[in-house]
């Protein structure tokens, strides 16, 4: 089933207790010091409707004294072995989960009968789906709310059907299902992470092409309010000090206009052959508007060995001397092949060797709300030449359905042709130098000459206007003449 972007209302679950469930879940419960609150938890697994023998439970003891305890056949207790932390937690849980499904749930939480087989449904119609529980916090169903970020994002954009790409912002551990197999090909949870490890988790779900989908019958109370709730500033001032690292979509905490981040923004990629070509395609990328940006070199850099050869008449010459301009620049990176995905990176870039970048023309492409924007820049005896833009997330989730990407990028995310002049880019020897004004000032450079272009265009205009000969003036309705004629 094709979801496009994150409308998932081409889906059509079964009602609730009138279908046939096949998947297995492991629900997955970090826990610390909590006892009471881990046994109403379990209480209410206990009452599920979901087909217990297709249902587990795995609780993770991050280091409580006296030691968690459970009760019941599927549900066991494993302790964390080394390390602390939600993120450590979560991920010893999912390592220890054998079901097709993981369900993630915090250890304070009363659930409603049909809680977990309204998150399956889902996941028996597509093995991309992550589903959100629907959670309030109180005391009680009754009298409890929603966290009011939640309730305005699930309002502005039809319960997530309109959020895009920023989706994955509502991904939350309290109560969360992925199938296994997405959940491993996203890289699992990352186990260094003590907050936000569920924001991060579900960006690079979104990534590997998952579709997040927000269940209003999946229903759940949060025993009293989140940490969020309670101490927004504090948590706000904690995260963000390292969410900017892993989650490139944040601009904002990448407001610093020079340094390098743990996850580039973009990537491109330049198959390696001519030394000058390919230097000043790769330079040009690295000199662009856009700070955060990696490059991989493609190329057999394996026949670069340590063997005596002649410096200045070496067989492979341009690609060791590619080699020695770039070993030590961190955003370079060599590889023998493409990649088949930048992931968590959300934008691949691909540009063929002797081509230029334009300052601005990295930030305008990846502006594209399509899932793949093909720029055409010139024409050969074999072809268009082209380079390509393609979004990471639009990409994995048409690897996932099969069949070519291309086509199915475009039925899901849309995709377009556009001209390289339009966007600043030329041939190697057409570029203007790099060196001098900073990239900022290049750009807006370029988007002057066009300005400049787009006006004299306009002048010449007129002037061919001014110089055609003047048609006669129609005679005149009316006036001063006719009015006096009708009174006299």
């Amino acid at each position: 089933m094709k979801v496009r972007h994150n409308d998932y209302s081409v889906l059509s679950p079964p009602p609730i207790g009138a279908w046939t469930p096949e998947l297995s879940v492991t629900v997955v419960i970090p826990a610390y010091d909590c006892q009471d609150e881990l046994d109403r938890t379990l209480a209410t697994l206990a009452t599920q409707t979901y087909p217990a023998h297709l249902l587990d439970v795995v609780v993770v003891d991050d280091g409580s004294s006296p030691p968690l305890r459970t009760e019941g056949a599927r549900t066991r207790v494993v302790r964390v072995a080394e390390g602390w932390g939600r993120g450590n937690a979560r991920n010893t849980g999912a390592l220890a989960a054998t079901g097709q499904v993981i369900h993630w749930l915090d250890a304070d939480m009363f659930l409603a009968p049909e809680h977990i087989e309204a998150h399956m449904r889902w996941h028996h119609l597509i093995d991309h789906a992550v589903v959100i529980g629907d959670i309030v916090f109180g005391d009680d169903f009754a009298s409890a709310s929603a966290q009011p970020y939640t309730a305005k994002m699930l309002e502005e954009t039809r319960r997530l059907k309109d959020a895009g790409r920023t989706a994955y912002l509502l991904h939350t551990g309290a109560t969360t299902s992925v199938s296994a197999r997405l959940l491993a090909d996203a890289g699992g949870v990352n186990p260094s992470l003590n907050m936000a490890e569920d924001t991060e988790l579900g960006y690079r779900l979104a990534q590997a092409g998952a579709v997040f989908i927000p269940d209003g019958e999946a229903r759940s109370l949060h025993v009293g309010e989140s940490t969020v709730m309670r101490r927004q500033q504090d948590v706000h001032r904690h995260n963000w000090s390292f969410l900017g690292d892993h989650i490139p979509d944040l601009r904002w905490l990448r407001s610093h206009p020079r340094r390098q981040w743990l996850v580039p923004y973009v990537r491109v990629v330049v198959e390696a052959g001519g030394y000058e070509q390919t230097r000043a395609t790769v330079d040009s990328a690295l000199a662009g508007s856009v700070p955060d940006v990696a490059v991989t070199l493609v190329g057999p850099w394996s026949l670069l060995t340590d063997e005596r050869r002649s410096s200045l008449d070496d067989p492979h010459l341009d690609l060791r001397l590619l080699h020695n301009l770039y070993e030590h620049e961190p955003r370079v990176g060599f590889a023998a092949s493409p990649p088949e995905s930048v992931a968590p990176t959300p934008h691949l870039v691909t540009v063929p060797r002797g081509w230029v970048l334009g300052a601005d023309s990295v930030a305008r492409l990846v502006a594209h709300e399509e899932g793949l924007v093909s720029v055409a820049l010139g024409e050969e005896a074999d072809g268009v030449v082209a380079a390509r833009m393609e979004r990471t997330s639009a990409f994995s989730r048409a690897r996932r359905i099969g069949g070519d990407p291309d086509t199915l990028v475009d039925e899901m995310f849309g995709s377009t042709w556009v001209a390289g002049a339009d966007y600043g880019m030329t041939t190697a020897e057409e570029a203007e130098p790099l060196a001098g004004d900073p990239a900022k000032w290049r750009a807006l450079a370029t988007r002057r000459k066009d300005e400049i272009k787009s006006l004299e265009a306009e002048v010449a205009k007129l002037r061919r206007q001014a110089a055609a000969p003047a048609e006669p003036p129609e005679p005149r309705r009316g006036g001063l003449a006719t009015f006096l004629r009708r009174v006299i």
